[in-house]
């Protein structure tokens, strides 16, 4: 099967139950953080009195967008998230703490195979991005359900040069250059059929907004900061 064939209907909106859209967050928390040098693992690092990932959780905690959260963390720390992140801040939309995978990809797969069904939208945070707004949660929510995909991005500042063989090879126009953020927000059936085509196909994106661009998904783009 080739990447580019479009299997059923990307780009569809989600359907409103009598209750509204009920949105699912995967917060992902599986990373050991080799690149800090550091003895503790990148999401319980503390800043401000709390572990990094107790500040990313909380703007879905209170977020009116946000049904319920499952947090995907590294194998052999369900527990330890769960005493001393979930119990011990009382978040109550937490429904899940799992074990995540090797990769990133397939710890946000593992998490949309343990949510089970009834979800219209799912949306998908770094757990070791502890600022997002919940205000900005619920525009990438509006914008994905508008529109099928959506992700938080900024312009890029810099200037980027595309670099072969260590030389330039070409600059590329900044003003069309975005750097993508989390959340992203999908379909949930959206977002879940294009992690089964990639896991099929082996193809390991660096994001999850590509695993659906790659099917024709148009990905709408909210400004963070």
């Amino acid at each position: 099967m080739k990447s580019s064939e479009k299997i059923g209907r990307f780009n569809t909106p989600a359907k409103k139950t009598s209750n509204g859209v009920k949105t699912l967050a995967i917060i992902t928390a599986a990373g050991k953080g080799k690149r800090m040098g550091s003895v503790i693992k990148k999401p319980y690092l503390i800043l401000d009195g709390k572990p990094l990932l107790a500040h990313a959780i909380m703007p879905f905690e209170q977020s009116k967008a946000i049904n319920g959260v499952i947090i995907v963390t590294a194998k052999g720390d369900e527990g330890f998230c769960l005493k001393n992140i979930v119990k011990r801040f009382g978040f109550k939309k937490v429904l899940k703490v799992i074990r995540g995978g090797k990769q990133r990809q397939d710890s946000v797969m593992s998490g949309i195979m343990a949510a089970g069904n009834g979800w219209d939208m799912v949306v998908v945070h770094d757990g070791v991005r502890p600022f997002v707004a919940k205000e900005a949660i619920e525009k990438v929510v509006k914008s994905a359900a508008q529109y099928g995909a959506a992700t938080l991005a900024v312009p890029v500042k810099d200037t980027i040069k595309q670099v072969s063989c260590g030389f330039v090879k070409k600059t590329l126009p900044r003003d069309e250059l975005w750097a993508i953020q989390t959340p992203q927000a999908f379909g949930f059936h959206t977002l879940k059929k294009a992690h089964v085509l990639a896991k099929k196909q082996g193809f390991i994106g660096t994001d999850d907004s590509i695993l659906v661009e790659r099917h024709g998904c148009k990905v709408a783009v909210v400004t963070g900061s």
